[in-house]
């Protein structure tokens, strides 16, 4: 870590403030060069702490970056995480509120539930279907809170991964029931198809993903808790939403999910 202590809160102060004010900021690093992955993980720490201090507690954990080609173009090794808060959580048929955005998008994705927790180092995927209660469907609104949704890896860490909302399905299935890699997904904005993807764009296997992220937290001395959401990357493209949109996503097996945009 490069930052001090106070330094790490005054960021995620101010990256807080853009989030509930809607107010885009510039990019932290233009500002700070400095911050390296740990500062970068601090903040959003920080940021955790400071809505969990408000009684908005982390209701799950999210992946980042899972596609290849996201990962080339941010300069990364390896996805990133983030949580999910209970105060963003939606189901399906929700109207989301475009006025308390910056600049919104979609993107769908397969949701994991563990019946007991995963510890990494060596987590594989074998031990995170051998730890899976189900399957559900879910879609993440992501909403960066930087201007011109510009910004890096350590960036968009610091920001919790551009986390806003998320929408999850009422269908849970059992992870037996699904062959996760070739699952299907179409996203559609106004009744025209406008993304689709399978689980095989997640990592070649979502559960690839859960385990990365079970790795990823044993680094830190954490692990993946039972009974927690874990979103495990876009399965699809981020498509941009605006006040009047309507999103469906349409999932092989796990049913639908629909949204209003207002």
């Amino acid at each position: 870590m490069t930052l001090p202590a106070p330094s790490i809160v005054a960021l995620a102060h101010r990256l807080e403030q853009a989030e509930l004010n809607a107010a885009p900021i510039s990019m932290l690093t233009d500002e700070h060069p400095e911050i390296d992955l740990a500062d970068a993980y601090a903040i959003q720490d920080a940021i955790r702490d400071a809505k969990a201090a408000r009684g908005a507690n982390v209701r799950g954990l999210k992946m980042g970056l899972t596609s290849a080609a996201k990962i080339r173009q941010m300069g990364v090794s390896e996805p990133i995480y983030g949580f999910l808060n209970a105060d963003h959580a939606l189901h399906s048929g929700a109207e989301i509120s475009t006025a308390q955005l910056i600049h919104p998008k979609v993107e769908a994705e397969i949701g994991f539930v563990l019946k007991h927790p995963l510890r990494g180092p060596d987590c594989q995927i074998e031990d995170v279907l051998a730890a899976t209660a189900y399957i559900v469907a879910a879609v993440e609104v992501i909403d960066s809170r930087y201007q011109d949704f510009r910004f890096d890896a350590r960036s968009v860490i610091a920001d919790n991964t551009s986390a806003a909302r998320y929408v999850v399905g009422e269908r849970h299935l059992d992870v037996t029931s699904l062959d996760l890699p070739h699952l299907k997904i179409s996203l559609r904005k106004n009744g025209i198809v406008a993304a689709v993807g399978s689980g095989a764009d997640v990592l070649g296997h979502p559960a690839a993903s859960v385990a990365m992220l079970a790795n990823m937290l044993g680094s830190r001395g954490r692990y993946i808790p039972a009974e927690v959401l874990i979103m495990t990357g876009g399965a699809t493209e981020a498509v941009p939403v605006h006040a009047g949109d309507c999103i469906t996503v349409d999932y092989d097996g796990l049913g639908s999910i629909s949204m209003q945009f207002t």
